[in-house]
């Protein structure tokens, strides 16, 4: 599957000067490797610096948007915004995962619906942005997907946590020992693999869940134990994280 540069650039409201720059952006490391005899660059490095400029833009939101919020509270959002789902989900919302290109192995391997890869590409292509449009259209592009994150919390009403550090809180508040996570068993082969997680307080289980990676399941036992000693409604806002109701 190849990449239509137009279409990309009208789902992002930005057309490049510099079209190598967003051919860059779209090519996975898997592609360059396997077709090094063309040259092409991966977007590995454009990953590292869309990181950079993801972080200084969504700081700069949450801080004009949210200015009674303290420094630990605004942290959080900022997690959830740069998160790997909601980076992911980004993606997917201006078809990225249709555009990338990709080695073969990676394409049978169903590369293309993966959340890292997908965040990643997402990354390269605020690198791009920033690159050929400067600062100014980076905003601008990213603050689409912010707004449309962001819009979902009254944060009068609700604060944000993601589910492993709100146990370990919890914990904190009643003067227990912190809770434990062991991977109980592993099964399936080495690109398949379900990891089976269970979560104790001391010698007491508080929740089991599986997942395809031991941070996976951990996240997900630590969401049910949560659900057991709340007895709280939890509103997902990301797979990561949630939103609680404040206590009035």
């Amino acid at each position: 599957m190849k990449a239509n540069l137009s279409q990309i650039e009208k789902k992002i409201g930005y057309e490049f000067k510099n079209k190598e720059i967003l051919f860059q952006a779209l090519t996975h490391s898997s592609y360059a490797y396997e077709n090094h005899q063309n040259n092409r660059a991966d977007n590995e490095v454009l990953e590292f610096l869309g990181d950079s400029v993801l972080g200084l833009i969504i700081a700069d939101f949450l801080c004009a948007s949210y200015p009674d919020l303290s420094e630990g509270e605004l942290s959080k959002l900022k997690s959830a915004a740069v998160s790997t789902s909601s980076l992911s989900n980004f993606a997917k919302k201006i078809s990225l995962d249709k555009q990338i290109w990709l080695g073969k192995g990676e394409e049978k391997s169903g590369g293309r619906r993966k959340n890292t890869i997908l965040a990643g590409a997402f990354e390269a292509l605020i690198a791009a942005v920033y690159i050929d449009g400067g600062l100014k259209e980076a905003t601008k592009f990213i603050g689409f997907h912010l707004k449309s994150l962001f819009e979902k919390i009254d944060v009068k009403k609700f604060f944000i946590n993601n589910y492993k550090s709100a146990l370990q809180e919890f914990f904190q508040r009643e003067n227990l020992p912190s809770p434990v996570y062991k991977t109980i068993t592993t099964k399936g082969p080495d690109h398949k693999k379900i990891f089976h997680v269970e979560v104790f307080s001391e010698d007491k289980s508080l929740a089991k869940a599986k997942g395809h990676s031991k941070k996976n399941a951990e996240k997900k036992a630590a969401q049910k134990a949560l659900k057991n000693l709340l007895g709280r409604k939890m509103k997902a806002l990301t797979s990561d994280t949630f939103l609680l109701k404040r206590r009035k």
